[in-house]
């Protein structure tokens, strides 16, 4: 019998709800600890815990990074990663963060002593992020640079959803349609549209199904586009199923709706 996943994305997606909802559909927090401990890299620790989203008891994942940080899973939209390919380190002396590569970020995958499908599926992930962003401003996908904390931060909840899908042995992923907001982000060189233009070029690339809301604000960030693009098997539900268990991640925003990803394992009977 599949395993099947069922993805419900009204108030958008984001790393950090997606692995939140998946702890909560199951995954044990140690087991997922665990693996991330063999990923060789620091600066960051994580806290799981219990939170209220408009009533609603949910599972919150945090990745904390020791450097000063804005908003989680959103770095490289209000850092330099925008347009880290451009950076004149000559001109810039007061910048000192390091850039990884995706060939850099896939050693880092490899070197850790997660499962071989969840590495697989996490360097996929990487890959759609890296292609959307090399189209976005028109390089190489050799030449798309991660800010240093965007990386650490995408590393991790990047290998984290991988860890999480491949220990519940998922082999079908259901997610008809994603919501998103409207309006501008900042990032350091001005405001970009949303959906940024990342996650406009992933959801062309592999055809997901966007939705607009009246929300004010992004509610799809790339590393949760990329991430439904990397595991989505179909965007149609059964017409019957059967739910066997749900999971309720939450974000770290506020809506007028809960700012949540509820994954449900179902079964069609």
């Amino acid at each position: 019998m599949n395993n099947i996943l069922y993805l419900e994305c009204y108030a958008g997606i984001s790393g950090d709800m997606f692995v939140a909802s998946l702890l909560d559909l199951g995954v044990d927090k140690d087991y997922l600890m665990e693996n991330l401990q063999t990923l060789p890299l620091d600066g960051y620790k994580i806290e799981i815990s219990r939170v209220k989203k408009m009533a609603l008891d949910a599972c919150d994942f945090n990745v904390i990074l020791d450097i000063d940080n804005h908003d989680h899973d959103m770095n490289y939209l209000h850092s330099e990663h925008h347009e880290a390919h451009h950076h004149n380190h000559s001109q810039e002396q007061h910048h000192h963060h390091e850039h990884r590569g995706l060939k850099e970020i896939v050693e880092i995958i490899n070197k850790s002593q997660i499962t071989d499908r969840a590495k697989e599926i996490a360097i996929r992930i990487f890959n759609i992020i890296a292609n959307a962003e090399a189209k976005a401003h028109g390089v190489s996908i050799d030449e798309v640079h991660f800010h240093e904390v965007g990386a650490v931060d995408s590393i991790v909840d990047i290998v984290a959803a991988a860890v999480c899908i491949d220990k519940l042995n998922i082999d079908r992923v259901v997610c008809p349609k994603i919501y998103e907001g409207q309006g501008f982000v900042r990032c350091q060189h001005g405001q970009i549209p949303i959906p940024v233009p990342a996650v406009v070029n992933i959801a062309i690339e592999h055809g997901l199904r966007l939705h607009y809301t009246q929300a004010k604000g992004e509610l799809i960030t790339p590393t949760g586009a990329a991430i439904i693009a990397g595991i989505q098997t179909e965007d149609k539900l059964p017409e019957e199923f059967i739910i066997k268990k749900i999971g309720i991640g939450a974000g770290k925003r506020k809506y007028d709706i809960p700012n949540v990803v509820r994954a449900m394992m179902i079964e069609v009977k």
